[in-house]
């Protein structure tokens, strides 16, 4: 038995709600009830991140918002861990202009009396008790809700709570009556993954991996993300994220792609340590998604510090080093900046000197550049 600061028996509890299905032109954009559905097949254990006995609630079809409001009040004083999922349209309350969840038979006309103010899932979590409070959520923003999320830039909650998910956009196209793909890849990694994730880490594969709608508001957000990245990082044992990572980058989605990229480099060097080739794999995929993103001065650091711990680890000819100095002398080429390509020159004209197989022309030119560089007046382009 696990006893909390109080004296209570600690007890989590899983409150799984659905709100309105989220529709655009006939087509299902969100399916809460098949979200539900697929998250009940998971042990409550799995879901909480916890083995303390627990309750678990589900919420489907509601209609009275206050229902609602009487089961998450009850799972909010829950002593010990309390995981909360929401998924449905998120729409707004033209007169008041507050957020709301629609529920089952909501419309514009009726929000006020027939949706879940948003407001209210803040309130009720503020007053937890001192167990750790999770919310997900799976949302569409209605045409209504759209431009204010946007002037939010985010989804308020309350700062007690860890918070993650994401909310499409209205112009989302929409697919079958399924489970929703961030909903769905959460899921796998609870099931696939051989110990049990953090949430930031679910959450981070989940984001890469669901192909979601271009805008769509992630949270935490990617900058959010990367600064925990440092702490928390991607399970070991997932499908292959490198084909998720490189589809993102493909798409434009550049920050997102590099987002999760760091993340499981700070996995691996956690894992493998930092000179590991592992590790200095990583380093050069995120040296790539830089390259793709036209970020030529990131790409050309992370190809030439690639190069040279290959070279601790390796001969001068082996092709993993002369692809990474080939990278950087490439990326180096691009770079417009003249104080950018002066500062990073040396560094390149170092690495490619201790490569004896590579084409003494390259080199020669590279010197020859960065001569010019060098004699140039500071802040010019080339």
């Amino acid at each position: 038995m696990q006893i909390d600061g109080a004296g209570r028996q600690q007890r989590g509890h899983v409150l799984l709600i659905a709100g309105d299905a989220a529709v655009r032109r006939r087509a299902v954009q969100v399916a809460p009830s098949a979200n539900l559905a697929a998250l009940g097949v998971l042990p409550a254990s799995a879901l909480l991140n916890s083995h303390v006995p627990n309750d678990t609630t589900y919420l489907d079809g509601a209609r009275d918002p206050n229902t609602v409001l009487m089961r998450l009040r009850a799972a909010a004083a829950t002593p010990g861990p309390l995981l909360v999922y929401l998924s449905g349209r998120l729409t707004l309350d033209r007169r008041g202009h507050g957020l709301h969840l629609a529920l089952a038979g909501t419309t514009a006309s009726t929000v006020r009396y027939t949706a879940l103010p948003w407001d209210w899932l803040g309130t009720e979590l503020a007053a937890r008790p001192t167990g750790p409070t999770t919310v997900v959520l799976d949302l569409v923003a209605d045409k209504s809700a759209w431009p204010v999320l946007q002037e939010y830039g985010s989804l308020p909650a309350s700062p007690s709570a860890e918070v993650y998910g994401v909310v499409v956009p209205p112009a989302f196209a929409g697919g079958q009556q399924q489970v929703s793909a961030y909903t769905r890849h959460w899921i796998d990694q609870l099931r696939r993954s051989p110990t049990r994730p953090s949430n930031l880490q679910l959450h981070a594969f989940a984001v890469g991996a669901a192909a979601l709608p271009p805008g769509t508001l992630v949270l935490p957000a990617t900058r959010e993300l990367s600064a925990s990245a440092a702490q928390q990082a991607p399970p070991e044992q997932v499908p292959d994220p490198r084909p998720h990572i490189h589809a993102l980058a493909s798409g434009g989605r550049h920050q997102e792609a590099a987002t999760l990229a760091q993340a499981w480099e700070q996995h691996v060097l956690q894992t493998h340590g930092h000179t590991s080739p592992e590790a200095t794999h990583w380093a050069e995929i995120r040296a790539d998604l830089a390259r793709m993103a036209g970020n030529y001065r990131s790409a050309t650091q992370l190809w030439i510090n690639a190069g040279h711990t290959r070279l601790e680890h390796q001969p001068p000819d082996a092709p993993e080093v002369l692809a990474a100095a080939a990278g950087a002398l490439y990326c180096w080429t691009q770079l417009k900046d003249q104080a950018a390509a002066r500062d990073s020159g040396p560094e390149l004209v170092r690495l490619l000197r201790a490569l004896p197989s590579l084409e003494p022309r390259l080199l020669r030119l590279t010197q020859q550049r960065l001569e010019v560089l060098e004699g140039s007046p500071a802040g010019r382009t080339i």
